[in-house]
């Protein structure tokens, strides 16, 4: 069960935005990612709960962030329904899309196990509800996903295997690469892998 810590920032200029802290498995049923937000000062400013069946569908998303949270599952497309915070104000959303996305390297994880590409297969497209911070204001995004190539890298713990994907944002055409081993999140835009106390888990 690797347990470690990302640092996420502005990807255009690197303003410190968050550290998230996090642990995550495999397991009968697919993957489970849980985690921590704090600001670089160290309070708390929300929380990311996400499973996943053993299709990489999101059987169950919970998002905490400055007092709004959203609920959510793969339901006839995904549904989810968000909170303000007060908690009297409850919308519910419904979009044909395969799955969520948001700042969290969790989400890059999750697309990556519903898509299951190999450095062979073509870009795959694919359709994405985004909880945009700091509200988790929703907002439906297609991206185009392609696995470049596939290395092992020697460690102490034996070879680790890298996946370096490009992603493309289909409404701007706007590229950026995503390097990621088994369910941890190596490098990404705005999100580097500060901690990890143990290995990433190798999917099956």
């Amino acid at each position: 069960m690797p347990r470690g810590r990302y640092s996420l920032h502005d990807p255009h200029d690197h303003t410190p935005l968050a550290e998230e802290h996090f642990h995550c498995a495999p397991g009968p049923s697919g993957w489970r990612y849980v985690s921590q937000l704090t600001t670089p000062s160290g309070d708390h400013i929300g929380s990311v709960d996400l499973a996943l069946d053993e299709l990489g569908r999101p059987i169950r998303l919970e998002l905490h962030a400055a007092g709004w949270q959203v609920r959510g599952a793969a339901l006839d497309g995904v549904t989810w329904v968000r909170t303000d915070p007060t908690g009297t104000d409850a919308t519910e959303g419904n979009v044909r899309a395969h799955a969520f996305t948001g700042t969290s390297p969790a989400f890059l994880i999750a697309t990556t196990r519903l898509l299951r590409l190999t450095p062979s297969s073509s870009a795959t497209r694919v359709r994405l509800v985004a909880f945009t911070d700091p509200v988790l204001a929703p907002r439906t995004v297609d991206q185009s996903w392609a696995l470049l190539k596939r290395e092992a890298h020697g460690t102490d713990n034996g070879p680790l295997t890298v996946d370096e994907y490009q992603v493309t944002a289909l409404d701007t055409g706007e590229q950026h690469l995503v390097h990621i081993a088994g369910d941890v999140v190596l490098a990404a835009p705005g999100i580097e892998l500060e901690d990890l106390d143990s290995p990433p888990s190798v999917f099956p």
